[in-house]
């Protein structure tokens, strides 16, 4: 009898031990840590550009703008292809890598962008930016090319830092409210510029991006701005910025006599308001620098002055989106990363349409009406006008 009892409560006994097996353990396990190498995230786009349709000169060049534009060449041409590595590898600490694969149209790997932000507060309202970066100097100089309506920046404020970018130590403030603003102005498709602070303050090398700095001397930067949001939900930035440095000089022929070394400076204004659904961008900045003076055949300290006023419109059809724009921009003064800083006298128009077919792949149309003079002592006569049509495919991933 006994043992009957014993097999009839063995039922009883799995079934209680199947039923707490199923239940959710009162333990507390720790979530596993993620390694640095998990918080890294990957985006990019590419870029590919036709120059020769409807050309009227191929003496007007821009090698600056695109080496495609003009000459005896053109074709097919990748302008960019872009690799972004980036992420938030600490609460303090934040990673971005920007390769390019079509660096001067060679198709060669090249480092754009290599930095890390450290966060001086919980916040992350205080930074400093250490690496190679853009330099915060000008609007359109920061807005990403991925972003940017018109083909090429002008030439009246990207002269200032080939390439945007240089590697220093720049120190950036923005409250949490700004920063976020600063964030949907890009991610909302408005052309915004990114996150470079409401307040922005750096030293970098000032001889250019990829390149061994010449003398013992550093540039400094600032930047303010701030983006206001309007009653009517319309948001107006205002910005202003300046710079100092000098800049060592390539000469054809150098000689011992020769100066090299000049003291810049620059410093203007920007004006955005952004397209919601008109809208429209000013840009403007004074200053010296060197340039070559064709009448003595030399390189000179000169004053320079360039920038740009450009009007757009988003227009919406369904899941579309074409933005039609229009600019011009003037530049007169020297280049000081070409050759005895050619002089340039710059007068050009554009107009164009940017068509977003869907968030992975647009297309940009650009009709060029443009009056270029680029003088050194290798061409010190040398003024080209001319037109053209100019196509970008660009991908998104």
């Amino acid at each position: 009898m006994a043992i009957i009892q014993v097999m009839m409560s063995l039922p009883a006994v799995f079934a209680r031990d199947v039923q707490s097996d199923s239940l959710p353990s009162n333990s507390k396990e720790s979530a596993p840590i993620k390694g640095w190498y998990e918080k890294l995230r990957l985006r990019g786009y590419a870029q590919l550009r036709y120059n020769g349709l409807f050309e009227t000169n191929p003496n007007l060049l821009c090698d600056q703008c695109d080496k495609s534009w003009g000459g005896d060449g053109g074709g097919f041409f990748f302008r960019r292809i872009r690799l972004v590595f980036f992420g938030q590898v600490h609460e303090r600490v934040y990673v971005y890598i920007q390769p390019d694969f079509a660096s001067g149209g060679g198709n060669f790997a090249q480092i754009r962008d290599a930095y890390f932000d450290v966060a001086l507060d919980a916040e992350q309202e205080f930074r400093l930016r250490i690496g190679q970066s853009k330099v915060p100097f000008g609007f359109e100089n920061m807005q990403s090319s991925q972003n940017r309506l018109p083909l090429d920046r002008h030439d009246g404020m990207n002269s200032a830092v080939p390439n945007e970018r240089e590697a220093g130590v720049f120190f950036y403030y923005a409250p949490q409210e700004i920063r976020k603003r600063f964030s949907y102005l890009v991610s909302s498709g408005l052309k915004g510029s990114g996150d470079y602070g409401m307040f922005g303050f750096g030293i970098y090398n000032g001889q250019g991006p990829n390149a061994q700095d010449r003398d013992k001397n550093v540039h400094v930067v600032s930047r303010f701005t701030y983006p206001l949001l309007l009653p009517s939900g319309q948001i107006f930035e205002a910005s202003f910025q300046g710079y100092s440095g000098s800049y060592i000089v390539q000469r054809t022929t150098p000689s011992d006599q020769d100066q090299n070394e000049f003291r810049e400076y620059r410093y203007g204004p920007t004006f955005v308001l952004y397209p919601q659904p008109f809208g429209f961008q000013l840009e403007y900045n004074w200053g010296r620098g060197p340039e070559y003076h064709p009448e003595t055949n030399d390189v000179v300290d000169a004053p320079l002055s360039g920038g740009y006023a450009m009007l757009n419109y988003q227009w919406k059809a369904g899941n579309k989106l074409f933005i039609p724009f229009t600019r011009y921009h003037f530049y007169k003064g020297g280049k000081k990363f070409e050759m005895d800083a050619t002089r340039h006298r710059v007068k050009e128009l554009e107009l164009g349409v940017e068509w977003q077919f869907n968030p992975n792949f647009e297309l940009v149309t650009m009709y060029t009406i443009s009056d270029r003079t680029f003088e050194n002592s290798t061409n010190p006569t040398n003024r080209q006008k001319g037109s053209l049509l100019r196509l970008q495919a660009q991908v998104n991933f």
